[in-house]
């Protein structure tokens, strides 16, 4: 297969602004996610889709190839998928598998991208997507809170929490996590038959995923998540320090 690695670097953000090129750990946050890329085995191509100008000379001194993002691209409501398309129009790249990867993602498992590759590969689907084990954040124990009364009720159904108070008897539950989506060109083009419209539409009909454990993936959204990243990737180098004396 021919894969190119799109990574998505949009230079706005309301939560956390400049997330993308934020140190983290001592290098800009969208160098963690270049070095993931170029370490996979299956990615033959890395470009960076930016509009922000740190990024872009983030991505040039690592030696990647960068795409001027368009302005009606890089808006709150623009989507990913649009992004990408517009990358592969403007470089004609004749990629079969694109892998989309977010700037501000930093930390990833080591081999994260090449076992999405390698399920892609085996099974031909659609699209392959990470997706982390979910806590204590559990779907079953949501709950709708009235802001004015404090009067607190289940999300859905009758019985608050689903009458479970221990997390090790909740259902396994996933949720996407960030870390790697990688789709065939057919589904990023929009060409799967049978696919309804909508704003998943380019992960076409047969969509798989692999799971990764509560904390292997740090997206960073928020003050919080960044400071999470930091401590992560500050242990990881403690260890490969500690591994190597």
């Amino acid at each position: 297969m021919s894969t190119l690695a799109i990574i998505l670097a949009r230079a706005g953000s309301k939560g956390l602004p400049e997330k993308n090129v934020r140190e983290i750990a001592g290098k800009p946050c969208i160098a963690w996610t270049i070095e993931a890329a170029r370490d996979a085995a299956g990615v033959h191509d890395v470009l960076v889709s930016t509009d922000c100008a740190a990024a872009a000379r983030c991505a040039s001194h690592a030696g990647v190839g960068v795409v001027d993002r368009p302005r009606k691209l890089a808006t709150d409501d623009a989507t990913v998928d649009d992004a990408a398309r517009d990358m592969i129009a403007q470089t004609g790249h004749t990629a079969r598998v694109i892998v989309l990867l977010y700037a501000n993602v930093p930390v990833r498992p080591a081999n994260l991208i090449d076992r999405a590759l390698g399920l892609c590969e085996h099974t031909r689907c659609d699209s392959v997507q990470s997706y982390a084990r979910v806590g204590k954040h559990h779907p079953w124990w949501t709950c709708r809170v009235d802001e004015v009364s404090g009067t607190v009720a289940p999300w859905e159904g009758d019985v608050l929490n689903h009458g479970l108070y221990r997390r090790q008897d909740l259902p396994a539950a996933y949720v996407p996590d960030g870390g790697v989506l990688v789709v065939s060109r057919a589904a990023l083009m929009l060409e799967v038959s049978g696919v309804a419209p909508g704003p998943h539409a380019f992960l076409g009909k047969d969509r798989r995923g692999i799971i990764t454990n509560e904390g292997d993936v740090v997206d960073i959204d928020t003050e919080i998540d960044a400071i999470v990243a930091e401590a992560v990737l500050q242990k990881r180098a403690s260890a490969m320090a500690g591994a190597g004396r």
